[in-house]
């Protein structure tokens, strides 16, 4: 069986955690192996911070402090998770040589005083650059023959767009031709979320990088399946932190995975599996903590609960903006130049609602492109189509998802009964033309009580 394990930094934090995982992934050593890792668990971030601080300064003497934390962090790492001292002597003068390209890097960033977007990506690489041995060396080190790879080495090219990068259609058939000849040979450990472009120079692929790496790699060489270890019991009905009783949903469709990542749920990002899904290859999420436990399967087919809905998210942080005004009855592309003075504006829209009058449109955003939209819609329309623009912050969207839904008629009702019951105000409504999930608006303070609600009402994962 050819499987690809995607590890994120949750799992790999520190040398105690790599140790561990190297012995979970030597119970599957029969199979064909390629390991996808993150970087350790908040490396990318502190990286960043710190090449920020430097060209805000246009000093280099943080730099010396960063490079110690960071040669400190991953050769504790690599001295705990890595038992033979061979290997381990190996490990540390890669670690070495890396490190101090990274500080020639971090150098010249504060002699320049200036940070660009290659720069950043080039900084942030490091995280999974530095990773990646350790993660490869523990694998030798309890008897697995394994090599690391960038994502570059890999095959992995993009475009030049730094920060989130976009895979050139050559990508595939690239991957396929440099790992294929590995595959069963050794543990190919990739450092995930990087790349590169055609003049060689390290790209990032932005949100849910190293999910789409592992993603990419299991479509490109036919992976059988593709299972992401993360530090969470697979997907479940609800965030336990808000419902106690939530469950692991055992199987699940990937239309009903990308609904729920789209409306908070954050386990798996649907850009991120889009090759998986593509090329029909089971994923699997599953607890690095719990290995024993089967967590999620995320396939193809849709599978009707009993219950109707699979799960119930909250996306908290947003803002909710209403247009109205009776100049906008009737009149040809309304919607379509709020649409578009949002996209010049970079402001991505969550959700949607329009009245049949067209005298009213409700747009959410997420609370930090409030301003920026607000100020790209006054800009459209200075003519005074619009009568009011009003925005209130105070809001989180909720949702239910699941495929039972399409056809089976009650569920809005019941949806909206529970809301009377709990006394919760439904601000506004919007529901997708497939069925699988309705969406609404209700005040913030109100959000908890109303996923608590409609998970009591629908008993998901019954």
């Amino acid at each position: 069986m050819r499987l690809i394990m995607k590890f994120g930094g949750a799992s790999i934090a520190d040398g105690e955690k790599i140790k561990w995982v190297a012995e979970l992934i030597n119970r599957y050593r029969e199979h064909e192996l390629i390991i996808v890792t993150s970087a350790l668990k908040d490396v990318t971030d502190h990286l960043l911070e710190r090449a920020d601080a430097a060209a805000d300064s246009g000093s280099v003497e943080s730099v010396h402090k960063v490079i110690e934390y960071m040669r400190d962090l991953h050769n504790t790492a690599a001295n705990i998770a890595i038992n033979d001292p061979v290997i381990l002597d190996q490990v540390l003068n890669e670690l070495d040589a890396r490190i101090h390209k990274l500080k020639q890097a971090l150098t010249g960033i504060g002699y320049l005083g200036e940070l660009t977007s290659r720069s950043k990506d080039y900084i942030s690489s490091y995280g999974e650059l530095l990773a990646a041995p350790i993660v490869s060396g523990a694998l030798r080190s309890v008897g697995m023959s394994s090599v690391h790879l960038t994502g570059g080495e890999a095959g992995i090219l993009t475009d030049s767009t730094y920060g989130g990068a976009t895979p050139l259609d050559s990508t595939r058939e690239r991957i396929c031709q440099r790992l294929t000849p590995l595959i069963g040979k050794c543990v190919l450990v990739v450092a995930g979320f990087i790349a590169e472009d055609e003049n060689g120079i390290t790209t990032t692929l932005g949100r849910g990088g190293s999910d789409f790496s592992a993603s990419m790699i299991g479509s490109a060489v036919h992976a059988d399946e593709i299972w992401f270890w993360k530090e969470v019991s697979g997907i479940m009905t609800a965030d336990p932190k808000i419902v106690p009783g939530a469950r692991t949903i055992p199987q699940i469709s990937y239309i009903e995975v990308m609904e729920l990542s789209y409306f908070g749920a954050e386990v798996l990002h649907p850009h991120a599996i889009e090759p998986a899904i593509k090329n029909n290859i089971p994923v699997r999420v599953l607890n690095t903590f719990e290995p024993d436990f089967t967590g999620t399967l995320v396939v193809r087919d849709q599978e009707r609960s009993a219950g109707v809905v699979k799960a119930v998210t909250v996306i908290e942080d947003i803002a909710l903006i209403n247009i109205s005004g009776a100049g906008m009855v009737g009149t040809i592309g309304v919607a379509a130049r709020v649409f578009s003075a949002l996209a010049d504006a970079g402001v991505n829209i969550t959700m949607i609602s329009q009245g049949s009058s067209e005298a009213n449109i409700s747009i959410v955003v997420e609370e930090s492109y409030l301003t920026g939209a607000i100020d790209a819609i006054k800009t459209e329309f200075k003519n005074g189509m619009i009568r009011e623009l009003t925005a209130d912050a105070d809001v989180s969207a909720i949702t239910v998802v699941g495929a039972g839904m399409a056809g089976s008629p009650g569920v809005a009702a019941r949806v909206f009964t529970a809301m009377g019951n709990n006394k919760i105000n439904v601000i506004t409504i919007s529901q997708g033309s497939s069925e699988h999930n309705i969406s609404f608006v209700v005040r913030g303070k109100d959000a908890r009580s109303a996923v608590r609600a409609l998970h009591s009402e629908f008993s998901p994962g019954d």
